[in-house]
């Protein structure tokens, strides 16, 4: 039961990893602001 657990806890922190590093990788600052959003209409 405790290695399930383990694996699971495992699992998710690399699919957190994976979401977090496509969001943010190649960027400076992390996020555009509000401001940069606006000038793409």
């Amino acid at each position: 039961m405790l290695y399930i657990l383990i694996e699971a806890l495992l699992a998710g922190s690399i699919l957190i990893l994976i979401v977090w590093w496509t969001m943010f990788h190649g960027r400076q600052k992390g996020e555009k602001k509000q401001a940069e959003k606006s000038n793409d209409k």
